[in-house]
């Protein structure tokens, strides 16, 4: 309840930052530090130079003004970012003290990162942060990630997403005096009439959406400038580079009509309109081999403790490393959850257990034995 109650928005999560390197010192972690862009470091020392990461981002969708009012009815957490995060931040915390506690044995060294910016325009900075960095880029061995709640899932396919925002701007004009001048809204109109017509494959899977579209000021108005938001998401990059090569020539052919007709048509000479693409984020594609050693262990260790995971496509901050070729996956904290993105999310801590026994035994076999 308590890190949920720490407003932590994209590109806002300093105040975040500081509990976490907190309480990474409180259970006797070493080498905490706090990099440039937010991301928590500390380490569980062991005997080999490279690492097995645990890491949940700090981040969550809601903006800092959001009122945080978390509230606990039986087993059950009620508030925005109880659990994506704060269930993965609460497990990666209560797997660091478990292993201070009991000193098991192990043999690869362990680094927990609290990283910053997964959700939404953060884009993943912290974790290809993480990766960009040459301290930590060819030092992690492996990298589990802790997104949510629950225990049933494997992410080990990395859900790739460009994002567009497509603005165009034009002279503006009276809706009577001005007829005929080029309506930037008119050309988001014919792009995306002519984007939607371009076909997409069943598989690899991939998809498209305008999400957004934004302009004008009244009815009576042609509005000087609109623009929209588009994401593209594929499991494949050259699919996501199909259908961005797709969208910039229809907003291109849509341009050109609507100049050509404003030429013609127009009641005095008009000034052209022009369109601008901006990329507002890239999440990159990548998917883990079936004979990852990562992949192993996790199917070894539901095995062992009779919990059946089905593996899924997503994206999360496991999408750095895999599209690196690393042995990565995201997995939940245990428990269930619901209502992410919503101020009626939930975390219910029943079954927890089960969820920190599945993160504990694979990061100690990941590490190896240290006897």
């Amino acid at each position: 309840m308590e890190v949920a109650r720490i407003a932590a928005p994209p590109f806002g999560e300093a105040a975040r930052s500081t509990w976490l390197a907190d309480r990474f010192r409180e259970i006797g972690l070493s080498d905490v530090e706090v990099d440039k862009v937010g991301n928590v470091f500390a380490i569980h020392p062991g005997y080999g130079s490279r690492y097995v990461a645990l890491s949940a981002h700090i981040d969550t969708v809601f903006p800092a003004t959001t009122p945080l009012n978390i509230r606990q009815q039986g087993s059950k957490l009620f508030g925005p970012g109880v659990s994506d995060n704060g269930a993965g931040i609460a497990a990666m915390l209560g797997i660091a003290h478990a292993l201070q506690a009991a000193r098991i044995p192990h043999a690869l060294p362990f680094v927990f990162i609290g990283n910053v910016g997964e959700e939404g325009e953060g884009d993943l900075r912290g974790m290809r942060h993480v990766f960009a960095t040459p301290r930590w880029d060819k030092a992690i061995a492996y990298s589990v990630v802790v997104d949510g709640a629950g225990s049933d899932t494997i992410v080990a396919e990395a859900l790739g997403s460009r994002r567009f925002e497509v603005i165009v701007r034009g002279p503006g004009g009276h809706s009577w005096s001005d007829f005929g001048s080029p309506n930037p809204i008119i050309v988001l109109a014919r792009t995306i009439d002519c984007f939607s017509e371009t076909p997409v494959p069943m598989s690899p899977k991939t998809t498209f959406n305008v999400g957004v579209i934004r302009g004008g000021t009244s009815v009576n108005s042609i509005p000087e400038s609109a623009s929209m938001r588009v994401d593209l998401r594929s499991t494949s990059m050259a699919e996501i580079d199909r259908l961005e090569g797709s969208l910039r020539r229809a907003l291109e052919r849509a341009v050109k009509m609507e100049n050509e007709d404003a030429s013609q048509n127009a009641m005095r000479k008009p000034q052209a309109v022009h369109s601008e693409v901006v990329e507002i984020g890239n999440r990159p594609a990548g998917e883990l081999a079936t004979d990852a050693r990562v992949f192993k262990v996790i199917r070894a260790v539901d095995a062992h403790l009779g919990n059946t995971a089905q593996v899924q496509r997503a994206s999360t901050d496991a999408n750095i490393p895999l599209s690196l070729g690393r042995e990565a996956i995201a997995i939940g904290g245990g428990g269930a959850g619901g209502g992410a993105h919503t101020l009626q999310e939930w975390f219910d801590c029943n079954g927890r257990d089960l969820g920190l026994k599945r993160i504990l035994l694979t990061m100690l076999t990941l590490a190896g034995s240290g006897e």
